[in-house]
């Protein structure tokens, strides 16, 4: 059996709980927020990082199976990186080269290195990848707005990306 003051619709919170309640989920998110907005940049990074571990895995095997040599070139002022073919003209580049990939703005790229080439770090660096299914053996080295340093050296003959939390060179 029902009570009478269930039946007059009496059974609603109060304005003192609801202020609570508000109080309690403001703080919340005051304390939540911040550690949000670093992992969402946190994410970015590791979205970048797994992006050019993959592209450099399917640039490889594309250069395999079309039998075209592809170039991955990294823009260290423009923050960009993008894919351009051999069979490219100068005008295709330049379009591929403004939409291409960006690097997120908390990650710079510091340098390439090649073994024979040496480090490049102005300009364009350019990572080919050859009709027989093998690239260029070189280290890629980014640094984040914290100075943690992140180095992604791609192998010739591997489709694996080996990726160190740390500089790391060639013994020269």
């Amino acid at each position: 059996m029902m009570d009478a003051t269930m039946r007059n619709g009496e059974g609603g919170f109060t304005l003192i709980e609801l202020v609570v309640v508000m109080t309690l989920l403001g703080l919340m998110l005051f304390y939540t927020l911040p550690r949000f907005d670093e992992a969402m940049t946190l994410d970015k990074s590791r979205k970048f990082s797994r992006w050019l571990i993959l592209k450099t895995k399917t640039l490889k095997e594309k250069a395999l199976q079309e039998k075209k040599r592809y170039i991955l070139h990294i823009g260290m002022e423009s923050g960009k990186v993008w894919v351009s073919d051999e069979s490219m003209s100068e005008e295709t580049l330049l379009t591929m080269e403004e939409n291409g990939h960006d690097i997120p703005e908390d990650l710079r790229v510091v340098d390439v290195e090649y073994p024979e080439k040496g480090q490049i770090s102005a300009g364009t660096a350019d990572i080919c990848f050859y009709k027989n299914g093998y690239s260029d053996k070189v280290l890629i080295h980014l640094e984040d707005d914290d100075n943690n340093q992140t180095t992604f050296l791609i192998e010739p003959f591997l489709s694996k990306v080996k990726i160190y939390e740390e500089h790391v060179g060639f013994e020269g």
